[in-house]
């Protein structure tokens, strides 16, 4: 599937830093950029095209956009993967709620992600892939697993067995009575009778009356949700890529599911050297998401006349593992912020901006210290120097650390 165009990214002279990032599975911060002259691999799970894009979904993929500009920035090349759901249950509800075809819906839904992820200047994924054009993909995995002896029928849909993973539950570090609540919340279904084990997950859904199937080994039907996304990962990046990416929400079941799977059909360990969540975005007390309908759209403030930098400034000025509201403040306080860093820019001098790529670095590569960035080049802006080349310096490393275009 295409993804989109691509912003032009400066190059900013100065050493790079190493990039260190906490590993929801270790508990720590680890450095993930690859060894010197490797290309850096990172899989980013996608939307599912059923809604606008919402303030959490631009926090996350403006979070893992810094990730892809900071190894780039390191002289590293990136090898970045994202899928796009683009069949489960979320999609055919709503399909059938507002009577639009499922693949009428999905497409647009995409192309407004495209359009929302261009104006905020996150480069794209190198491989942008659906799930549909997937099929065999994912076929492929289940035949691996049912080969592995982690595969068994329940009433025609193939469930995997989550103890074929000696290491199930190290990605999330949950205890079992968290994981089954977790499960129930975020579309699993631990109650179901005939499995061997609550935890169990979908991995093919047997074809229900009118609901779209695909032709199968193990006959007519379609994928489960977390075996999507592992069998996409080792397609185009293989094992032990650098970073697995995503919400917080996704820690528990998806990505320990998507791992076990992983894991199990190579026999090969670990999935990801480094687990990376996005915290929350909220909105009046509560999580905002799609099923809530408490959603602030992206596409909706900036085709109201929001400039997008300022929408990515807001988000950027919240650290990335920190849960928070959207208020109509933060978007007024993100535009003046904007306008002061542009009229200092438009000065033509100012104080030495070598000192400031040094610290955008600094902090950046400090577990995506955003806050302290904005602080930095805040504080560059309140200065006066006759440092003639500093304005275009800092709207360099700005644009390239940042991917805020001054």
């Amino acid at each position: 599937m295409q993804a989109w165009t691509k912003p032009e990214i400066p190059v900013v002279p100065g050493p790079a830093r190493r990039l260190r990032l906490y590993d929801t599975a270790s508990g720590g911060l680890v450095e993930v950029p690859p060894a010197a002259g490797e290309t850096a691999r990172m899989y980013v799970c996608g939307i599912t095209p059923y809604d606008a894009t919402h303030m959490g979904h631009a926090a996350t993929y403006v979070t893992f956009d810094l990730i892809n500009r900071l190894w780039r920035d390191a002289g590293h090349e990136v090898h970045y993967t994202q899928n796009i759901t683009d069949i489960d249950d979320p999609l055919l509800e709503r399909a059938a709620a507002t009577g639009v075809d499922w693949k009428d819906l999905a497409l647009s839904e995409i192309q407004l992600f495209r359009d929302d992820m261009t104006a905020l200047r996150v480069i794209p994924p190198q491989d942008y892939v659906g799930v549909v054009e997937s099929i065999d993909l994912v076929t492929s995995a289940v035949e691996d697993l049912q080969r592995a002896g982690a595969v068994y029928s329940v009433d025609e849909d193939l469930y995997f067995a989550v103890k074929a993973d000696p290491r199930f539950g190290e990605v999330s570090g949950y205890d079992v009575e968290t994981m089954r609540a977790l499960f129930a919340e975020r579309g699993g279904d631990p109650d179901r009778e005939g499995k061997r084990d609550p935890l169990d997950s979908l991995l093919w859904r047997a074809e229900r009356p009118g609901e779209p199937s695909w032709e199968s080994p193990f006959g007519p039907g379609r994928p489960g949700w977390h075996v999507e996304c592992s069998a996409i990962a080792l397609k185009h990046l293989g094992m032990t890529f650098d970073v697995q990416g995503g919400g917080s929400d996704l820690i528990f079941p998806h990505h320990e599911m998507s791992a076990s799977g992983a894991q199990v059909a190579t026999g090969e360990h670990p999935f990801a050297r480094a687990y990376v969540h996005q915290a929350m975005v909220g909105l009046d007390g509560e999580k905002m998401s799609k099923s809530k309908g408490n959603l602030v759209l992206v596409s909706k403030e900036r085709l109201g006349g929001t400039d997008p930098m300022a929408i990515r400034l807001v988000l950027l000025a919240h650290h990335y593992r920190t849960d928070w509201f959207w208020t109509a403040s933060d978007l007024a306080e993100a535009q003046e912020r904007l306008d002061v860093w542009r009229g200092a820019i438009s000065r033509g001098s100012g104080p030495d901006g070598a000192a400031v790529v040094d610290a955008l670095r600094a902090a950046l590569t400090n577990d995506l210290d955003t806050t302290a960035a904005l602080a930095a080049v805040d504080q560059w802006a309140d200065s006066n120097g006759d440092d003639t080349s500093a304005s275009s310096l800092v709207a360099q490393a700005v644009d390239a650390l940042l991917g805020i275009k001054l």
